[in-house]
């Protein structure tokens, strides 16, 4: 592993929240013509069909995907069946940018998540970094006016996003527990034993979400588009990126690139949904970035 950034591995590691912020405006884009739940589940059938042809040896009977099957089960159920679908959820009802920023607390969480449950030390520095972290998230909540805070009154998709925030963090300790084997040796491999798993549960989201409500799919090229971007790029090229990126520079540096997004989101929105970012935004933003440098000190 090589800590120096290079020109090869910022590319890397700045596709990824380009990406990232791709999904989430695209997600909104199209929140009127396929219902969220139902948006996961195509976005991850036509993810696990991409991957198939690459990983389909893992389905054979001595591999480690049947000996953990129970693991695999719980991390597509996290990480793809309830994430995206509440991140999708999260769109119906907010922005882009505030969606993006809420997420970009998420080193907070991780740390939140692992002094409860997976007895990792927390430092003076990183608590200071995750109250400044929290500050950000506070602000994007309030939309700048601290006195709204008394009252509460919070946009039901800033609730979907903290309750996805948290699953993924819960997720991503997950990750660095059990014994994966030889499914750790392809980036295809490992995601698809996920998403052999998510790809079921959120299929049965998505016939509870048909059987409760009347949703309905319109139809259209922009849709058929829409679903391969968020199938193809989020799903599958964000993922290699980030696994070589990491790779490269290790996870600390490459967080702070993770960071990226909520600036990504800010630039796309303006350009394609007219939803100009706010002094607020910016404000947020900073405290989030220097939470997440003070939680990086030693």
């Amino acid at each position: 592993m090589n800590h120096k950034l290079n020109p090869a591995t910022i590319f890397l590691l700045v596709i990824p929240p380009l990406l990232w912020a791709g999904n989430a405006v695209v997600g909104r884009m199209i929140h009127e013509l396929v219902p969220p739940i139902t948006l996961n589940f195509i976005r991850w059938v036509l993810a696990f069909l991409i991957l198939l042809p690459m990983a389909a040896h893992i389905y054979r009977r001595d591999s480690m995907l049947w000996r953990n099957w129970r693991r695999y089960a719980l991390l597509g159920l996290l990480g793809v069946g309830l994430y995206n679908a509440l991140q999708y959820l999260a769109l119906q009802s907010s922005t882009p940018i505030n969606v993006t920023l809420v997420a970009a607390s998420m080193p907070v969480w991780m740390l939140i998540v692992g002094r409860l449950f997976f007895q990792a030390k927390v430092t003076r520095w990183q608590m200071a970094g995750a109250l400044l972290s929290i500050a950000g998230v506070l602000i994007v909540l309030s939309r700048g006016e601290f006195a709204q805070l008394l009252a509460l009154r919070l946009v039901p998709g800033d609730i979907f996003m903290i309750i996805a925030t948290i699953t993924w963090s819960i997720y991503s300790w997950l990750l660095t527990r059990g014994n994966d084997g030889e499914l750790r040796n392809h980036w295809a491999d490992f995601l698809l034993a996920q998403v052999s798993f998510g790809v079921l549960w959120s299929g049965v989201f998505s016939a509870a979400e048909w059987a409760v409500t009347k949703p309905a799919i319109h139809w259209s090229p922009a849709l058929f588009a829409a679903l391969a971007f968020v199938a193809v790029g989020p799903a599958v090229i964000a993922f290699r990126c980030w696994g070589l990126g990491v790779q490269r520079v290790g996870p600390n540096v490459a967080a702070f690139f993770s960071n990226l997004t909520p600036l990504f989101a800010a630039m796309m929105s303006s350009a394609f949904l007219g939803e100009l970012p706010h002094v607020f935004h910016a404000l947020a933003f900073m405290c989030i970035v220097g939470g997440i440098i003070l939680s990086s000190r030693r």
